[in-house]
């Protein structure tokens, strides 16, 4: 927990005071030097802490945290910093610094948490691992000194910001994503500070600040103003401080089971030749100077300064529902005071609701909002403290930290660098060669040069921008040039539209021939549904919420569902589904839920019973880890209509599983099934309410296309406060493996290690083993025996396994919270979206993760599987599935989804003009109204385009001449303009003008106008639409005159003296 503030209905004061650690907490606080407190089991340590801080809260402010703790591990650090927020301490968690030094997301978090320490309100307590203490950090002197304020209305200029950034250890760059970095563009500067949670736009008005504002890092839209800003320096390059210095003046360090402390660095000084408990003891003769308290698991011997409090552990509650109510009355009878923590409003609901069912059972408890890492009795009469995670065997799921948020936009893969190949929609296939400035009708004009076959040139003004497109077909080989002024391109795109006429008609005849079936309208959402989804610890996304609201109206509708919903990895498919069964099950119906590996049949079985662990909804695996008589009884029990949800996989599909009432099939990644699987499966949507979930990405623009062919819902935000995986591509070294595993291991976590081929995959572990001994290897593989690999992989889960050497057995779905370094041996050897789906089991909660994909050291890399490479190491933001699903089509996406014909055609075209024709002919057999394609060039005798002295980047200005030009609104171009002023200052005229040009090219199309020329007398169109040219004449019968068959002319001359003058009127004409 990095929050330096109490969590919301957090612990109040009379839990603690009169608490049975009162008076333990008192005498503490009387006394100097060392002390100890035994007996402390579980989570009673970080009460004892929050005892100890209540008695001894100082009268007027403190000028930093009064309590450093120090614990053994990582993971023990933020369990203890979550208790204490539970018990309402203002808790900060102190990070490990990353190894390298290079992660600009570790090093923010690190100056984060020292920003706060010395912030006017600091944290109460700081828990920090030895990893985290022993760290040297930037003296406090020498960070408040470097540190920059600025405040709205102060003096400063963009040139002085500026300089003082770089002098910080700031990069310059032209646009700002990640802490570290600033832009300068003209009276703006962008910075993201390191420690802040999003960058600032600070706006100048000469020598003063006339604004501050936060902007999001993604879309680089303002967030809201600020009034003041603090820069932190960028690193600790100035770190020989310690984090005593830190400290209030009458701060005390608490140990928690130092001698385990002790230990541990032993293990790792002797493993790794490290001299970290030379560090500590160094540490603690410093620490020593300040009164300091041991907080012991065990008792400690008697003495003055001595004080046992016998804290016991709670009894662990029995699995069965039933049973719950007896077992909490028992723990509450005669106690003084028993406390339930619940996360959530609905898991308090929900536990008086089970406690109201109980009848006769009565219980005396009270309900507090937060949780515990291990409940506890303590005192006489006893106080009991429990846990809602612990009544109902939940894993404690820990609120990712709010943290620095990285910008994605600059990776868009349909940026164009010169050599790329583009589809013109009017000229076909070419190649970028660039942006030049040439002269055009008197005055310099940027435009895009493209070549095509025969080494003809087109020059394309950048106001027609939309009509080129990256090329991206599905295959490494470059598409041959078209030849400007042939036919042969005119003819692809006419065989291409016949297809996908008759792949919209397939899909349409399909679709009605479902909508012949009636099938079961499930009800209304419960109050056990709402209290269920209440109870998920994590915020929902919008395209959760949106996603979900659908499938709930499939549901509740007579008609089949058959929804597929695609979503990124870790994008949160898993609880749709769950949320969707639980529907089915609380209406009485049961759910299959069919998965491609044993393996993820197993996680999910685990996830499942977890997620409604506190209802009594039964849920069943059906797969090989299962002997013979455990399968029978559960084939038996599903006939029966005894379990609910039926988890496994393609065994399901087979004759003797039979369900008393099958009301919903959930298929994961249906494109890993065989064809025969495939085939019963099209004969149970006829039936039954399908939901398919698949984490293929379906980019948006072909989301858009398929809508009324397909039910698709698409996940494409990340979810809040989660960090892209820090991703590398490197030649194998033992050194690369050696650190990135105890990197890892320093922090309490665990490694996954890819190797792909079974037969030598033990000399592979046997290899690691030497690398590192004091990381326990195991290995799994699927022709392990059924008990075996069950056995490796709960062992993995319950930690028992440092290092999991595996092959690709783990590469769909499966879900370890505590796993966040990969390694992928031999990694030229994979596809590209197998890569981004390995990648997908790291960094899915708190932790920054880690994945290296290593290459051999004594075998060269083919140019294809180089391409892969480079791709999954430039796509690692978070989302990126959709980028690599573009640049992976013939692998996954389209071809599995449309079929290897349409993927052809997508070859031929591009994917981009393919979407819009299948978006087109979708609307048209539906009979829905379509925009037309907005394909008219439009040229004036003006200075239309983006200066280069207002964005002077070339590739920034490009991307933004496109989102322009893909504008079809004028709604949409206004915002455009806005996103101008907000991110890039005053519009200067010349960009209004070039906004105005694109106004009349989207006004002209919805008239059929081809072209738009205009000159000194009037202005020439263009016209493939007699009749709409007509209508348009009969409006303006003084300002439209038609000159034949496909010309005519606007009467609206040209005033030299106000160049916008002819633009506003031509718009006026084609909007009026």
């Amino acid at each position: 927990m990095t929050s330096s503030a109490t969590i919301p209905g957090s612990c109040p004061p009379d839990l603690l005071d009169g608490g049975p650690f009162d008076a333990a907490a008192r005498w503490l606080a009387g006394l100097d030097g060392a002390a100890a407190i035994g007996g402390l089991w579980g989570s009673s340590a970080a009460y004892a802490a929050a005892a100890l801080l209540r008695v001894t809260a100082a009268s007027g402010p403190a000028s930093g945290p009064r309590l450093l703790v120090v614990v053994p591990g990582v993971a023990a650090a933020e369990a203890f910093a979550a208790d204490l927020e539970t018990f309402g301490v203002r808790a900060l968690l102190l990070p490990i610094p990353d190894g390298a030094g290079l992660d600009p997301l570790s090093r923010s978090a690190r100056l984060r948490a020292l920003g706060a320490m010395v912030s006017a309100a600091p944290p109460d307590a700081v828990v920090a691992s030895p990893a985290a203490v022993l760290a040297p950090v930037t003296p406090r002197a020498a960070l408040l000194a470097r540190r920059i304020e600025l405040s709205a209305g102060g003096r400063s200029t963009p040139r002085i910001l500026a300089a003082a950034l770089a002098e910080r250890g700031y990069d310059r760059v032209p646009l700002v994503e990640a802490p570290g970095q600033y832009a300068v563009r003209g009276s703006l500067v962008d910075v993201y500070p390191f420690g802040d949670d999003l960058p600032a736009r600070v706006e100048f008005d000469d020598d003063r600040i006339d604004s501050l504002r936060r902007f999001d890092p993604g879309d680089q839209a303002s967030r809201g103003d600020v009034s003041s800003l603090h820069v932190l320096g960028a690193s600790e390059a100035v770190a020989d401080g310690s984090v005593l210095d830190y400290l209030d003046g009458a701060a005390r360090v608490a140990w928690r089971d130092p001698v385990d402390l002790e230990e541990r660095l032993a293990r790792t000084d002797a493993a790794e030749g490290t001299r970290h408990r030379e560090r500590l003891a160094a540490f603690r003769s410093l620490a020593d100077a300040r009164p300091s308290v041991r907080l012991e698991t065990l008792p400690v011997p008697e003495g003055p300064r001595a004080w046992n409090v016998r804290a016991r552990s709670l009894q662990r509650f029995a699995s069965a529902l039933a049973d719950i109510p007896r077992e909490l009355a028992a723990l509450a009878a005669g106690a003084a005071r028993c406390v339930v923590f619940c996360d959530t409003a609905a898991e308090e609901e929900r536990l008086r609701d089970l406690l109201g069912e109980a009848g006769g059972v009565p219980v005396s408890f009270e309900t507090r909002r937060g949780s515990l890492d291990a409940g506890f009795v303590a005192g006489d009469p006893a106080w009991v403290f429990v846990s809602h995670a612990e009544i109902f065997h939940r894993h404690r799921v820990r609120q990712a930290p709010a943290g620095a948020r990285l910008g994605a936009e600059s990776a868009d893969v349909l940026a164009l660098e010169p050599g790329d190949t583009v589809v013109h929609a009017l000229h076909g296939i070419g190649r970028y060669l660039g942006m030049k400035r040439l002269l055009h009708r008197g005055r310099e004009q940027e435009f895009l040069i493209l070549e095509y076959a025969g080494n003809a040139r087109l020059e394309v003004p950048v106001s027609q921008l939309d009509l080129v497109q990256k090329y991206l077909g599905g295959t490494d080989l470059a598409p041959p040039l078209s030849a400007l002024g042939s036919g042969q391109w005119t003819e692809k795109k006419l065989r291409a539209e016949a297809a996908v006429e008759k792949l919209a008609r397939d899909l349409l005849a399909v679709q009605a021939l479902r909508d012949q079936y009636t099938g079961t309208a499930f009800p209304p959402d419960t109050p056990w549904q709402r209290s269920f989804e209440a109870a998920f610890p994590f915020v929902d996304t919008p395209d959760q919420r949106a996603a979900m609201a659908e499938i709930k109206r499939d549901l509740e509708s007579a008609a089949p569902m058959d929804r597929l919903v695609c979503g990124d990895v870790g994008y949160g498919k898993t609880e749709l589904a769950m949320r969707a069964a639980f529907k089915v099950a609380v209406a009485g119906r049961q759910t299959a839920v069919l998965v491609p590996t044993t393996v993820l049949a197993e996680q999910h079985g685990v996830t499942f019973r977890e997620r409604m662990a506190a209802y009594p909804v039964r849920v069943a695996v059906l797969s090989r880890f299962r002997s013979r008589s455990e399968q029978r009884r559960i084939l038996e029990q599903t006939a029966a209509g005894e379990v609910d949800i039926l988890i496994g996989t393609h065994r399901l599909l087979q004759g003797d599983v039979v369900f008393r009432d099958l009301g919903l099939v959930l298929i994961d990644e249906e494109q890993r099934f065989g064809v025969d699987h495939k085939e019963r499966l099209k004969r149970l949507r006829a039936t039954v309410d399908v939901l398919t979930l698949t984490a293929t990405p379906i980019p948006r623009t072909l989301h858009m296309a398929l809508l009324g062919l397909r039910d698709i819902s698409n996940l494409l935000t990340p979810p809040q406060d989660r960090l892209a995986v820090h991703t590398e591509v490197c030649v194998e070294q033992d050194s690369v493996i050696r650190d990135g595993i105890r990197r890892e291991l320093d922090r309490d976590g665990q490694v996954f290690f890819v190797h792909n081929r079974v037969f030598d995959i033990d000399t592979v572990a046997t290899a690691i083993r030497a690398l590192v001994p004091e990381a326990r290897v195991g290995v799994v593989h699927g022709q392990l025996p059924e008990e075996d690999l069950e056995a490796r992989m709960t062992a993995f889960l319950n930690r028992e396994i440092d290092v999991l050497v595996t092959t690709t057995i783990i590469e769909s779905g499966v879900d370890i919270p505590n796993a966040n370094t990969l390694f992928v041996h031999d990694a030229d050897q994979y596809g590209l979206a197998d890569l981004h789906q390995l990648r997908g089991r790291v960094g899915r909660y708190r932790h920054q993760a880690y994945a290296t994909f290593l290459l051999p050291p004594d075998r060269p890399v083919t140019p294809e599987a180089r391409r892969r490479l480079k791709a999954i190491e430039e796509y690692s933001e978070l989302g990126a599935g959709f980028r690599i699903a573009l640049r992976d089509l013939e692998i996954r996406g389209v071809g599995n989804l449309l079929g290897r014909e349409q993927h052809g055609h997508i070859a031929a075209i591009g994917y981009d003009l393919y979407c819009k024709m299948l978006d087109r002919t979708v609307r048209r057999l539906r009979k829905e109204p379509a925009p037309p394609p907005v394909e008219t060039a439009a040229e004036f005798d003006v200075v239309a385009e983006i200066p280069a002295s207002y964005i002077p980047d070339e590739g920034l200005r490009l991307d933004l001449y496109r989102r322009c030009c893909r504008c079809r609104t004028p709604e949409e171009l206004e915002a455009a303009r806005r996103e101008f002023a907000d991110r890039f200052g005053p519009v200067p005229p010349a960009l209004e003008r070039f906004l105005l040009v694109v106004a009349i090219r989207i006004a002209a199309g919805r008239h059929g106008l081809e072209s738009v020329l205009g000159g000194p007398d009037g202005v020439a169109v263009r016209y493939r639409d007699r009749a709409a040219m007509e209508a348009l004449k009969r409006r303006k019968p003084r300002h439209v005159r038609i000159v034949d068959e496909a010309n005519g002319l606007l009467v609206i001359p040209a005033d030299p003296r106000d160049p916008e003058k002819q633009l506003l009127a031509v718009l006026a004409l084609l909007t009026g």
